[in-house]
């Protein structure tokens, strides 16, 4: 394992999951978190959705085709998967243990039902922030202000949002996302608490140990 840049004692590293309803934020603050935090990785999720204007390939998503994502699935390639909104959605479990074992985070931008596997594959690698929009109405308006899904969808996953809401209760943290640099911020302030917590710091006991085998000479002046 490595060590954390900014510190001495190795760490683990762990998976910061966001989710939210569709439109609430969670994609534009993961996208921020990532530019302000060097040490941060994306976790690129596999999915079977059409790829929108402007998503890149490898870089928002890896997309694929329905056969290809259940032959994956079938092979036990994904951390966690779940259909939403009639599409695939998965994690590649690959490279996280790794990432992990080096001390490294992975972000993670996915939903409740991905959340609630990751809980029961890695509880203790894992913190989870759920994000709320401030009203439903705001909701819509970003939804169709984003312009790249039809009025179908946006009708669709506005029919499900107050349900998705309903699983705030399943998350380590919640942000009402009214303002997007207050929220953003609030994302970097868990990621840096987190990386304190003490049972992430697997080294600490090495390093107590050099501290207090350490000589040293008391200068009186």
């Amino acid at each position: 394992m490595t060590k954390n840049s900014s510190s001495p004692i190795e760490r683990r590293g762990f998976m910061l999951v966001l989710s939210s309803p569709s439109g609430a934020g969670k994609t534009t603050i993961a996208r921020k978190v990532l530019e302000r935090e060097k040490d941060l990785t994306h976790s690129v999720s596999v999915t079977t959705r059409p790829k929108r204007p402007s998503e890149k390939d490898g870089v928002d998503y890896f997309f694929v085709n329905d056969a290809t994502f259940t032959k994956m699935v079938k092979k036990g390639k994904f951390l966690e998967y779940a259909k939403v909104y009639g599409y695939f959605y998965g994690t590649p479990k690959a490279s996280i243990e790794d990432l992990l074992l080096k001390g490294r985070d992975s972000l993670f931008d996915i939903d409740w039902q991905g959340t609630q596997q990751l809980k029961q594959a890695a509880l203790n690698d894992l913190v989870s922030v759920f994000i709320l929009p401030p009203t439903l109405e705001v909701l819509e308006k970003r939804l169709y202000h984003r312009a790249e899904d039809t009025v179908e969808i946006v009708k669709d996953r506005m029919s499900k949002a107050q349900d998705e809401c309903s699983h705030w209760a399943e998350y380590d943290y919640v942000i009402v996302n009214t303002d997007l640099e207050e929220s953003i911020q609030k994302v970097c302030s868990i990621l840096q608490a987190e990386r304190l917590k003490r049972r992430r710091l697997i080294g600490l006991a090495s390093f107590i140990n050099t501290l207090r085998e350490s000589s040293f000479e008391i200068n009186e002046g």
